[in-house]
């Protein structure tokens, strides 16, 4: 009698021992989920995440929770996940998160420059949104600077939006960023922000300034139904947290999303560096590949072989430019 030919061996056999309370052997395949509902994280909330299925505005948010296979993956704000289980929305329904998409862009920050630890504050927005209040309280460049090299790091297109224009000139404050030239927004308490909504049509954007600089104001302009919490500004000139967690709101007509972001004190930068800030611009982003080793791009003296004042003396980079990038940099010393 011919014996029977072996079974090939196939790795979706591989089994592990049991459980120490089971007798089944556990498999090491884990499902695919390709039936996942594909969804958006809008909000976030002590292990529960709020996710619009299909990114839709109109359709009814689930609540799910992190799937044990993905361990401690982050979630955050803007994520593009599959969900698995209840995705009808109903009250007291759990569906669960089995699939985060990779990133497109990511705003990160750290407590101070000093911090190791980077937190993701919103993933796959288009574009940051930097309030500042032209007055009540004053404008300061350096939040400004900092806030544009996480958005150039981070692969987000910066927004400028001045506030309270009804109180100071634009003017002077603009003028420092005229020179790398991306949108500059100026609003005023007394008529709609109707520029900023129109930047903002069709796209993931996130908002992000000091407490008291009128960003919850801007938000209850955009959406009307937000119902934001509007903080007073306090005596010595800083706000009160109005906004205490990231929350995606959906813009009218479902023409996009508007992320509301906690106010912040600080915005430290210690995950970036100077290269990633250069990567964004195309006019300069291949000079720098002939800069030395360990150069931040500052210029004489700090870094005097500095590939991108060649360009500047080729007459292919204004010196302005250079200038105004330069004093952005600044912010990572």
């Amino acid at each position: 009698m011919t014996p029977a030919r072996p079974r090939e061996y196939d790795e979706s056999d591989v089994r592990v021992r049991p459980g120490r309370r089971g007798s089944r052997p556990r498999s090491k395949r884990r499902p695919d989920h390709a039936d996942a509902t594909e969804a958006m994280v809008i909000g976030v909330d002590r292990g529960r995440w709020t996710c619009a299925p299909d990114g839709d505005a109109t359709r009814r948010p689930v609540t799910a929770m992190r799937a044990r296979e993905l361990g401690r993956t982050p979630i955050v704000v803007g994520d593009r996940v599959g969900l698995s289980g209840d995705v009808s929305g109903d009250v007291d329904t759990l569906a669960r998160i089995v699939r985060v998409e990779e990133r497109a862009t990511v705003l990160r920050r750290t407590a101070d420059d000093t911090d190791p630890y980077e937190r993701i504050v919103v993933a796959n927005a288009a574009q940051l949104v930097i309030v500042t209040a032209l007055a009540d309280p004053e404008p300061r460049t350096g939040f400004v600077d900092r806030c544009l090299v996480a958005a150039y790091a981070g692969g987000l297109s910066p927004v400028l939006c001045l506030t309270k224009s009804d109180l100071a000139d634009p003017g002077p404050f603009s003028a420092h960023y005229a020179e790398l030239e991306f949108p500059v927004v100026v609003t005023r308490r007394d008529r709609p922000p109707d520029e900023l909504a129109a930047l903002l049509d069709g796209q993931l954007s996130a908002l992000v300034g000091h407490s008291g600089v009128g960003k919850s104001t801007l938000v209850n302009a955009l959406v009307p139904d937000a119902e934001r919490a509007v903080g007073a500004v306090s005596g010595v000139g800083k706000g009160r947290h109005t906004t205490t967690a990231a929350l995606a709101l959906p813009l009218p007509d479902g023409r996009g999303w508007v992320v509301d972001t906690p106010g912040v004190r600080s915005f430290g930068l210690a995950h970036v560096t100077p290269g990633e800030v250069i990567a964004a611009f195309d006019d300069m982003a291949a000079a720098v590949e002939d800069c030395p080793r360990g150069c931040g791009h500052l210029g004489p003296p700090a870094d005097p072989e500095c590939a991108l004042d060649a360009l500047v003396a080729s007459g292919a980079l204004r010196p302005a430019r250079l200038a105004a990038l330069r004093r952005v940099l600044v912010a990572l010393r």
